[in-house]
């Protein structure tokens, strides 16, 4: 599963919405804005995971509902990063370094097509990536910066999560108990609210952690820059076996 499909169904997971994921290689082709992922509901369909946030959203499904203003403005800017770091870093590795793109990525991307198609839509892909690296300004980073970009993201991420199951502690009443206490003074009430529940913000980090720990690449250095936190790999195990059903998980540590 790729990266983007990985973020879309880690989101429709912790809302609890049921999903049926389908394969085709065509699927980009078949997205209203040439981007996967894309969903089908009834005679709607949806592209990309903003989108599919809002539209999820307007059905009566948010993961965000709980979190105040402030913590709304800081998990966007968090997204923000992710999306500016992780998968440009991403993108790089698959179609800017030359050992990548010769080994894994052409054959990758063309394996679905027949000869000469596969040449030809794999190489325009690299085009348009290239093209986009150069308007960003990482068309001339090596791939020791770009690594460098990755480990303070990671470190950053690392940071906010700390010893926290999920990147925010949401203020929510529907989670409320009264646990009565039988003390020298008499019983006692303590109200206890659990709201320990998972936002946007972790579907897109598991995403692209996940993806980064079990994709293979020519050599192990990206992955490495996120085992280097620990909790980071604590919190794309306890997603993958909670939300994803696997009683191991298939994150390597070594």
């Amino acid at each position: 599963m790729c990266l983007n499909n990985i973020c879309m169904s880690a989101f429709l997971q912790m809302c609890n919405l049921p999903i049926k994921v389908v394969c085709r290689a065509n699927a980009e082709y078949m997205s209203p804005s040439g981007k996967v992922p894309f969903i089908h509901v009834g005679n709607q369909v949806v592209s990309e995971l903003g989108p599919i946030v809002q539209f999820v959203k307007a059905k009566g499904h948010s993961l965000s509902d709980g979190l105040d203003e402030v913590q709304k403005a800081e998990m966007k800017a968090y997204m923000e990063l992710v999306n500016n770091m992780l998968l440009t870093a991403e993108l790089y590795l698959q179609w800017c370094d030359d050992a990548t793109v010769g080994e894994i990525t052409l054959a990758r991307y063309g394996s679905p097509y027949p000869w000469p198609l596969n040449h030809i839509l794999a190489y325009q892909k690299q085009w348009e990536v290239k093209r986009k690296m150069k308007a960003i300004g990482w068309g001339n980073k090596t791939l020791d910066q770009v690594l460098e970009d990755v480990d303070q993201c990671c470190q950053a991420l690392s940071q906010r999560l700390g010893t926290q199951p999920y990147f925010f502690n949401k203020h929510l009443n529907i989670w409320k108990f009264t646990v009565h206490v039988l003390s020298k003074s008499g019983l006692e009430n303590f109200e206890h609210y659990f709201t320990i529940m998972p936002t946007e913000l972790d579907a897109l980090v598991f995403g692209h952690l996940y993806t980064i720990l079990t994709t293979q690449m020519t050599n192990d250095e990206l992955s490495e820059k996120v085992k280097n936190y620990s909790n980071l790999l604590a919190f794309c195990r306890r997603i993958e076996q909670h939300y994803f059903g696997k009683g191991s998980s298939s994150i390597r540590l070594s």
